[in-house]
């Protein structure tokens, strides 16, 4: 057993180094069941060792959650309190900015904290302080980017002309410039955000991106009006062979979740591992460790999986230590 760092992400890893030739785990937890809960996904080959053990570990998981009573009554926020209200129109760079923070402004930010507004909860209100957009920014800008050898750190001057007509070779280099993204504007509105109470409109600064087609979302509710996340104990048992820890959640649409698992450079998979209960879901990653000599990495891959039933506002929690699970930023 060798221990892996995910570079970048702040997470210490166990993987699986490298496993003697012909040693594979047992088929995932296809169809397997627990009590209060069902097992679900995988790949192909039917339940087997993976999947009990990953069973037994998802339900130790599951009866160890004690939320509390703010889970219910306070502003939970599960997920990153940067948000897109649309389509951004991505490309490379402008993503690469995005989930990287970088941002330059180019406007006056107001200094000032508006008054006391409400979020809308499916089963209510809550009236919470704010914070100004100039803290906001704060918040949302973590730096400029580092150099790119080769290419400007901030926007070129508009390209030459050649004959009249734009220098194609200059227009190209500009397109795939390293630059931050650009902050032209911003209001006071609202973005929906997933809760431990549902989707929920919360107030939120709307920045302006040149470079984007919708508007960053930074939500506006002041630190000392959010509850911090339950951090259950951590399993009592090692995280079984073949069995692989979950980082964060891509995606929750109705009834399908996409989540990234952490396993070996070299390891095979991941299929999805999925404990369903009536209050809470558990998952984790179904893994082949490599053979022979590989590189000390961790690496993310996603998986999608169809629950059998929408997620509502049951909390997904890691197999591997049985922390809340959050969405990444979109």
């Amino acid at each position: 057993m060798r221990r892996l760092v995910l570079v970048g992400l702040g997470l210490l890893v166990g993987v699986a180094g490298c496993a003697p030739a012909g040693s594979v785990p047992g088929g995932p937890a296809s169809g397997g069941s627990v009590p209060g809960g069902s097992v679900v996904g995988g790949a192909s080959g039917g339940a087997g060792r993976q999947g009990e053990e990953f069973d037994r570990r998802a339900a130790e998981v599951a009866g160890a959650w004690r939320p509390g009573p703010d889970w219910s009554t306070g502003y939970l926020p599960l997920q990153d309190a940067t948000v897109l209200t649309g389509d951004p129109g991505f490309d490379a760079d402008t993503e690469t900015a995005f989930r990287s923070g970088w941002y330059r402004d180019q406007i006056e930010l107001p200094t000032a904290v508006p008054a006391d507004a409400a979020i809308r909860f499916p089963d209510g209100a809550l009236s919470v302080p704010l914070i100004s957009a100039a803290e906001a920014y704060r918040q949302l800008d973590q730096g400029d980017p580092p150099p790119c050898e080769g290419r400007p750190r901030m926007p070129p001057a508009p390209s030459p002309t050649v004959a009249g007509r734009p220098d194609d070779s200059v227009a190209t280099r500009a397109a795939t410039a390293c630059v931050p993204l650009t902050v032209t504007g911003v209001t006071l509105g609202t973005a929906e955000v997933r809760t431990s109470r549902g989707i929920a409109a919360v107030p939120a600064w709307l920045f302006t991106v040149a470079e984007l087609t919708t508007a960053v979302a930074r939500l506006a509710v002041a630190p000392r009006a959010v509850t911090a996340v339950p951090v259950p104990a951590a399993p009592s048992r090692t995280l079984p062979g073949g069995v692989a820890g979950v980082d964060r959640l891509r995606r929750v649409d109705g009834d399908r979740l996409t989540y990234d698992v952490a396993l070996g450079a070299c390891d095979s998979g991941p299929a999805a591992l999925v404990r369903e209960g009536d209050d809470v879901v558990v998952v984790g990653g179904g893994t082949v460790p490599g053979t022979g000599e590989c590189i000390d990495l961790a690496v993310l891959k996603p998986v999608t999986v169809t629950l059998a039933a929408p997620l509502g506002t049951r909390p997904v929690l890691d197999v591997a230590t049985g922390r809340v699970l959050t969405l990444a930023a979109h």
